[in-house]
């Protein structure tokens, strides 16, 4: 237990911090003058009670975390953040379960944007501001905020820097202290975001829509305000827009940041991932343009690029945004479009699935099998860019894989075996562990996933937190030695 005690001091300062961040639905409730002003206040008083109570409890026993104390707390931090999360959910719809309001939540800060909820449209605005807000911020990471303002506690966050953040940001230092790289992230985060309301509020959205889709855009959450989700506006220069930004979001945030602190645009041009993810992503519009268009699902070729541009690019960046039922176009467009979500979101990107450095290294270690057979004295190393990557990380990549697909396949089978069909079962899980979101047939863009039981829908809770830790993450903790002196 002494163990625990330090990474429960830390959780119980982010829980903190969260309460806080309820504080802007209720200002912005009190500012619109609506029902759900006193959900706020009991919300956030029991989150920052609870957080203050933990923090208090264990502050003698705070140190500097070890390598698997940060693990740990980042796993905490995830599961226990959305049960916070559920409480302004809770009080304000009496109906909502724990568990499907659970699910609303870890989708939420998962950046996945699978919703339990419909009616959208006739919620108090403070409701759905809350539910972007939570991709908002889950988008980057609140782990990676947190490390911004931990050190200025007294406690280090290079361990939880290191657990949360996805692919080669891990071992790249943007700047040389820890604190100074999360604040430089969050400063270009908040500053496309801002870019995209402006960009929103000019296209013909409100400013309180422009606000709520900037988050979850750039969050690549999908979570809206609108049951139609984009076809509520039916705005081809509102999804135009959409486009732009779900593209830039899907780029690693460590270019962006290089960017803009180089005042260049070199940045994207050495980037490993940019190049390929656009290049993908166009070619997939195209084709899937030029499919519907033939199939005859559209009348005309602008109409089906509209269509096939807009959620291409949403599935793709595992945004989930939708502007029209694509569960009902020819099976192969939308197995297509899950497939691209399984890999073209750069690491260091608010997207999910396994990232397409992974994929990049993945393809170039099999092209260099070939050779070997071909030639077996051959040298032939895995190159990125003008690096040589060593074999302990493509073995690593391979093991992740793995486990990758060993998740789908588990948990494919454990959700066909509780009553959905198998197309229902697949598309669930690669939408979940991928953080996407809508999948298709019984929970397709036009659907929810209210119609899941119980257990069904903690498998989907769990699915999306093992795809948003990156697996490893979550599972080490699973492991006995982890928990060995």
């Amino acid at each position: 237990m002494n163990r625990l005690f330090p990474v429960i001091n830390v959780l119980g300062i982010v829980i903190l911090i969260f309460g806080f961040t309820m504080l802007v639905p209720l200002a912005l409730s009190i500012w619109l003058n609506n029902v759900a002003q006193f959900v706020y206040y009991k919300s956030a008083a029991i989150t920052i009670a609870s957080g203050l109570m933990m923090w208090a409890v264990t502050r003698s026993y705070k140190r500097e975390l070890k390598i698997r104390d940060g693990f740990l707390l980042v796993v905490l931090v995830w599961s226990v953040l959305p049960a916070f999360a559920t409480l302004p959910l809770l009080f304000h719809l009496p109906y909502l379960s724990f568990t499907n309001a659970y699910f609303e939540t870890t989708s939420g800060l998962t950046a996945s944007g699978g919703t339990v909820l419909s009616g959208l449209d006739l919620l108090p605005p403070s409701i759905n501001f809350w539910r972007t807000e939570m991709v908002w911020m889950g988008g980057m990471g609140l782990i990676v905020l947190a490390v911004a303002i931990l050190p200025l506690l007294g406690v280090g966050g290079r361990q939880m820097f290191k657990a949360e953040t996805p692919g080669p940001m891990k071992d790249t230092k943007l700047t040389p202290r820890i604190a100074e790289t999360a604040k430089g992230l969050w400063l270009v985060y908040a500053g496309i975001t801002v870019a995209c309301a402006i960009a929103y509020k000019l296209a013909g959205m409100t400013w309180l829509d422009a606000v709520m889709h900037s988050f979850t855009t750039i969050g690549l959450g999908g979570f809206s305000s609108h049951d139609a989700s984009f076809a509520h506006w039916d705005s081809p220069q509102i999804e135009g827009i959409a486009i732009l930004f779900m593209l830039i979001a899907g780029i690693n945030f460590a270019s962006h940041f290089l960017a803009w602190r180089e005042k260049s645009l070199l940045p994207y041009r050495y980037d490993p991932e940019a190049g390929l993810f656009i290049t993908i992503i166009l070619i997939s519009c195209f084709m899937l343009t030029i499919y519907l268009w033939n199939m005859g699902v559209y009348p005309d070729l602008f109409t089906s690029l509209r269509y096939a541009s807009f959620n291409t690019v949403s599935v793709a960046t595992t945004t989930g945004y939708s502007n029209t039922d694509y569960n009902l176009w020819p099976i192969f467009a939308p197995l297509w479009m899950l497939a691209l979500c399984c890999f073209c979101s750069s690491s260091g990107s608010t997207g999910g699935g396994i990232k397409m450095i992974r994929a990049k290294l993945l393809f170039k270690q099999v092209f260099r099998e070939m050779i070997v057979i071909m030639h077996p004295q051959a040298v032939t190393p895995v190159k990125l860019g003008n690096s040589v990557v060593s074999n302990q990380i493509v073995y690593a990549i391979l093991a992740f894989l793995s486990i990758y697909l060993a998740s789908i396949i588990s948990l494919t089978l454990i959700l066909a075996s509780s009553g959905l069909d198998f197309v229902t079962s697949f598309s669930t899980v690669v939408a979940c562990i991928n953080n996407l979101g809508p999948g298709l047939n019984q929970v397709g863009p036009a659907a929810t996933f209210e119609g899941l039981t119980d257990f069904q829908t903690w498998v989907c809770s769990f699915t999306m937190l093992l795809g948003r830790l990156e697996l490893f993450t979550l599972l080490i903790v699973f492991i006995p030695a982890f928990w060995r002196k």
